[in-house]
């Protein structure tokens, strides 16, 4: 084994406790915290056999090397991140949207049973 393979082990399982002590403070959901976690756990196995995994990827997608399999592979996986981070900022902002029109509308409520009352009086 290379030491950047004793290296990347290092810093996956530190990541990995990481991530367990993030859902262990209940910072994460338990979706989050599987999906981390098994992300981590496939880079875990490509750090201890990359020639073996590349090749076999390199020979189901049909690329010429094995590297370029891997490349392949973490562009997409990087592409479905994206999206997931994407879809949560859209959801965000849908959420502070609907928060902020009804804040409006019971802030102005409230402008209009104050003229009221001060009408009144």
């Amino acid at each position: 084994m290379l030491a950047v393979q004793y290296i990347a082990i290092v810093t996956i399982l530190g990541l990995m406790i990481y991530v367990l002590s993030k859902y262990g403070r209940r910072e994460l959901e338990w979706k989050d915290f599987l999906f981390w976690e098994i992300l981590l756990l496939i880079m875990l196995i490509i750090t201890l056999k990359p020639i073996e995994i590349s090749l076999e990827i390199k020979r189901v997608l049909g690329l010429g090397r094995g590297l370029d399999a891997l490349f392949v592979v973490a562009i997409g996986i990087s592409y479905l991140m994206i999206f997931k981070v994407y879809l949560a900022v859209d959801k965000a902002e849908r959420e502070i949207t609907e928060l902020t029109r009804k804040i409006a509308i019971e802030l102005r409520e409230i402008n209009e049973k104050l003229e009221e009352i001060k009408k009144k009086s």
